[in-house]
């Protein structure tokens, strides 16, 4: 019996812990940039959309901007073609496009279906709608490398009246240009661009790592937090490279546009939302703010 309420205390301890967290988020609108492997997982990704309708229930405004490269990929074989990238950036010309946006539908629909199967409502939209996501053509190093766009513009109307209606966003990284050619965008890139656009208090980026290292083949040197003039030092000094360049230029970017504080944080950790929102301790990388060096709190 001793160990059945040692076990039930524990729990309590989480949920007293998780308290002042809960208190101070009420309200507070979160957004999740949703991919990687955590997607093509089924098991992870039950495991995320629980955490984030868990987010819901207790008062945050979550919104979900999900990627779905692996998936098109993947359709893009089926069709013959071969997935080239430049810069890490997808070569999509119009008949990718059009896959692009079919493949990202269906995923949009499925992390739709997965949030009401727990009791909360939820709807998906891509940036065409309600003209949420403006884009101009994106070149890499001057390349032109068809309907990928950079967006210029974000129209948050539909998003607040989403959440006002007490609805769970869920958008696709598509948007227009002005003569409403559809584009593929970056899914990091349009959660960024929609968490400055609606004034986030918190960006996450769930991601196939741990979160930063200032050197990845050394795995002491494990960065939990810094500010954004810490990360763009690392940038500058050449520490960070890769896939992960352009994700800490977004996270900087989103904290020096009024976003409070961005999490990077390993998708494939079960709940790891919640662990590092929720506890003291936390489980992945934060950025914060230059002014919020001094305290520690989440």
């Amino acid at each position: 019996m001793d160990k059945d309420i040692q076990e039930v205390l524990k729990k309590a301890e989480v949920l007293i812990e998780a308290l002042p967290y809960i208190q101070k988020f009420n309200r507070k609108i979160i957004v999740v940039k949703y991919g990687g492997s955590a997607m093509s997982n089924e098991e992870l990704q039950k495991n995320v959309i629980k955490d984030v309708t868990l987010l819901k229930l207790v008062g945050f405004k979550p919104i979900i901007v999900h990627g779905g490269g692996k998936e098109i990929s993947r359709w893009v074989g089926k069709v013959g073609k071969e997935a080239q990238f430049i810069n890490g950036l997808r070569v999509t010309d119009e008949e990718t496009m059009e896959i692009a946006e079919m493949v990202l539908g269906r995923v949009n629909k499925r992390l739709v279906t997965m949030v009401q199967e727990l009791g909360v409502k939820a709807v998906g939209i891509s940036g065409k709608d309600g003209g949420l996501l403006h884009v101009e053509k994106k070149y890499a190093d001057g390349q032109d490398i068809g309907f990928v766009g950079d967006i210029n513009e974000v129209n948050p109307k539909v998003l607040y009246d989403l959440l006002e209606k007490d609805f769970l966003p869920i958008v696709a990284p598509i948007g227009l240009d002005d003569q409403f050619n559809t584009y593929n965008i970056n899914a990091d890139d349009a959660a960024c661009a929609v968490a400055k656009a609606v004034g986030a208090d918190k960006l996450v980026f769930l991601t196939d790592i741990e979160g930063l290292y200032k050197d990845i083949n050394d795995k002491s040197s494990f960065i939990s937090r810094l500010t954004a003039s810490e990360a763009d030092a690392l940038i500058s000094e050449g520490f960070i490279g890769g896939g992960m360049l352009p994700k800490l230029n977004n996270c900087t970017s989103a904290i020096k546009n009024g976003v409070n504080r961005v999490h990077i944080l390993d998708g494939r950790i079960p709940h790891c939302l919640l662990l590092e929102i929720f506890t003291n301790s936390g489980v992945g990388t934060a950025i914060i703010r230059d002014e919020d060096k001094h305290t520690m709190e989440q």
